[in-house]
């Protein structure tokens, strides 16, 4: 069985409350070894921890959603900080970013926050999960301020344009995270991959309980679902499974620095 990772799940939210045990045994089952968590908001993450405590193979990280940046954005910041400054273990800075796909309101603060972070990921030589929707040139933007070999992490569930892959790719530490979005009917990403970006290039996702690839497309997402993005990836790269799985899997551990 090959060994995959899921380098972006949300096992501990309300919507596995009813089967979170049973969803971690399919996870296993399906031959997924590893289960990166990124924190979403201040609320969270005590949720996040007694899972990640509970179950060997679970890798908590911390940050500050954009969606959750609001009024009261400087406080929640606080909050998350002091958790990073705790004597907790945190493998990642995430999952971060920009988002102005519902609401372009709090884009400064969401710009703000972002450089924070930013900088606790600098500081600390942590790996950054990006979160980027609607807003990849203004991500850019901020991106620029600094140095492109210093910065590492992975651009979570990346569905953009080949223009834009190239430009994400530019920076040499990073990763892109696929998820379900690729196994969609009329998802424009199959051919951006094929086009543009190398399979060394790339980290499996599954963004669970969001972005069910097909055949489960409308329902809850899970990290075992994340063996049809890797069978779709198969096709795309003409890769056997195996393959996709080692080269997927060492990506990871190289991004979150586990040798």
């Amino acid at each position: 069985m090959a060994h995959l990772i899921d380098t972006h799940t949300h096992l501990f939210v309300e919507e596995f409350d009813g089967d979170r045990e049973l969803a971690l045994i399919r996870a296993r089952e399906a031959g997924v070894t590893r289960l990166f968590m990124p924190n979403i908001d201040d609320a969270s993450v005590e949720q996040m921890l007694a899972l990640c405590d509970e179950h060997e193979g679970c890798y908590p990280m911390i940050g500050l959603h954009p969606t959750s940046v609001d009024a009261d954005w400087k406080i929640r910041l606080e909050r998350v900080e002091r958790w990073l400054h705790s004597d907790r273990r945190f493998y990642g800075i995430g999952e971060v970013g920009l988002d102005l796909y519902w609401d372009k309101t709090y884009l400064k603060e969401q710009v703000e926050v972002l450089h924070r972070q930013i900088e606790w990921a600098l500081t600390y030589g942590l790996p950054l999960v990006i979160h980027c929707r609607a807003a990849c040139s203004e991500l850019l933007e901020v991106l620029s301020r600094y140095d492109k070999k210093s910065l590492t992490g992975i651009f979570h569930s990346f569905t953009g344009t080949e223009e834009e892959a190239l430009r994400l790719l530019d920076y040499p530490g990073f990763m892109l995270g696929i998820n379900g979005v690729v196994t969609f009917k009329k998802s424009t990403l199959p051919a951006v991959l094929a086009s543009s970006v190398p399979l060394e290039r790339l980290v499996l996702e599954t963004d669970s309980p969001y972005l069910a690839p097909v055949p489960y497309r409308g329902k809850r997402n899970e990290s075992a679902f994340i063996v049809k993005v890797a069978e779709r990836l198969s096709e795309i790269y003409g890769v056997p499974m195996a393959g996709i799985a080692s080269v997927t899997s060492a990506n990871a551990l190289k991004v979150f620095k586990i040798y």
